[in-house]
This record gives C-alpha cells, sequence and structure tokens, in this order.
C-alpha cells in the first residue's frame, strides 16, 4: 500500500505549528504545508493545489488527511469543534488539472477514506463530527454577516481551500478525507464584530488539539503503509 500524506493548514503556521508538523512526520508521513512556500504566507487563493498534490503523488502517496481552520455556520458547532464534512460547496470554481473530457468529473470525498479517520480520531478522545457541507469561497477577505446569512442556509462550515484540494486529490487518484477545526464563528454568528485576534487566539489555543489527535490517530492510520 502506498504512503499517508498529510496537508497542515493555517492551523499550523506559528507557535505550536511546528509541534503539529513534527507529530504528523514523526509516524512516516509526506507533510505539506499549505500556506508555506518556506519564504512567505501563501494566500488562500494563491495556493497552488496541483503542484502541491503531485509532489505528494511523486512520493508515492495513496491517500490525503487535509487538516483545516474553518469557520462555522451554525451555533451548534463553537470554537474547538471538529468536522469531518462529507460534501462541498464550490459553485465559483471552474477548475482542473486536465484540459480535455477528463475535466468532466464528478468530486467527491473519499467515504471509506472518511470512514476510516473518523474511526481513529474518536479513539483520541476527540471525536469529530460525522459529515457536513464544506462551502469554499474565494477569499484572501472573510465573508460578510449578509454573505453568511446567504450560505448558513446551505453549509456547516466555510473555508478557502478544501474542495480544491478534494477535486485535484481526485483526479491523480488519491483518496481525500478532511478533518477541519473550528476557529471562530463565521461573521455575524457571534456577539459583535469578527475578531481577526481573537481568531489567532483561539487558532492557537486549538493548535495542542490538532497535535494531540494527530499523534493519536496517525499510527492507526498506517502513515508508511496500509
Amino acid at each position: 500500500m502506498g504512503r499517508l500524506a498529510v496537508i497542515l493548514g493555517s492551523n499550523a503556521l506559528g507557535p505550536g505549528g511546528e509541534e503539529i508538523a513534527a507529530a504528523a512526520a514523526e509516524h512516516g508521513a509526506a507533510i505539506v504545508q499549505r500556506h508555506d512556500s518556506r519564504e512567505a504566507y501563501v494566500l488562500p487563493h494563491q495556493i497552488d493545489h496541483a503542484a502541491n498534490l503531485r509532489a505528494i503523488a511523486e512520493q508515492g502517496c495513496d491517500r490525503v488527511l487535509a487538516i483545516a481552520s474553518v469557520g462555522s455556520l451554525k451555533v451548534e458547532l463553537p470554537v474547538g469543534s471538529l468536522v469531518c464534512p462529507d460534501d462541498f460547496v464550490a459553485l465559483h470554481l471552474g477548475y482542473s488539472i486536465f484540459a480535455d473530457q477528463r475535466a468532466h468529473s464528478a468530486p467527491s470525498f473519499d467515504q471509506r477514506w472518511r470512514a476510516e479517520v473518523i474511526e481513529a480520531w474518536q479513539t483520541s478522545g476527540q471525536a469529530p463530527h460525522d459529515g457536513g457541507v464544506y462551502w469554499q469561497t474565494v477569499g484572501p477577505r472573510f465573508e460578510t454577516p449578509a454573505e453568511i446569512r446567504l450560505i448558513a442556509a446551505h453549509a456547516d462550515v466555510v473555508g478557502m481551500t478544501v474542495a480544491t484540494e478534494c477535486i485535484v486529490a481526485g483526479e491523480l487518484g488519491l483518496d481525500y478525507a478532511a478533518i477541519c477545526m473550528v476557529d471562530n464563528l463565521a461573521n455575524g454568528l457571534g456577539e459583535g464584530e469578527l475578531s481577526v485576534a481573537e481568531m489567532e487566539a483561539d487558532r492557537l489555543a486549538n493548535a495542542s488539539k490538532l497535535r494531540e489527535g494527530l499523534a493519536a490517530v496517525l499510527p492507526q492510520l498506517g502513515a508508511v503503509g496500509r
């Protein structure tokens, strides 16, 4: 069997981020820092997802566990919640690595691999919500309260990267599942205006939870083979 790849998001940058990456690498997983060019932070809409995932495939990986920072669209998914989505909305996204008929694909999270990830994560004592819809926006700005009211009727969490990754992974033959950490309530759901500083503080606090979860689940997921 192939190797496991772990794609880390913005919640692995800054203090505590190195420990999250180390927790994944310790068990033989291939590591990709989604936003990190080693020189500067890469904005969500400028990430070269095809290059990231091709590099993963070239390292002999056959499955991807993506870690993502998201905003919650539901008050019942508070900050600190983990969500393993089973579908996404990205209506604006006309994207494929192909320039022929192969681009007519029906992308989806790999359900068998999702089930493995959820089962493993449950043993860490941090059971993620099984299912939910991820809505991908363009970024890099956050959404307005009016936009959130619109999309909250159709989705559970909002982010800027996972749908594109899921599409590319499928086109490259990689099983793909995502664990999304709720680092903020979407704009308009909380009291007062969305505070980026408060979100960063919550993201830092959640970093230890991600680190502990990865350390617990990777031995079960078989980072080197299964």
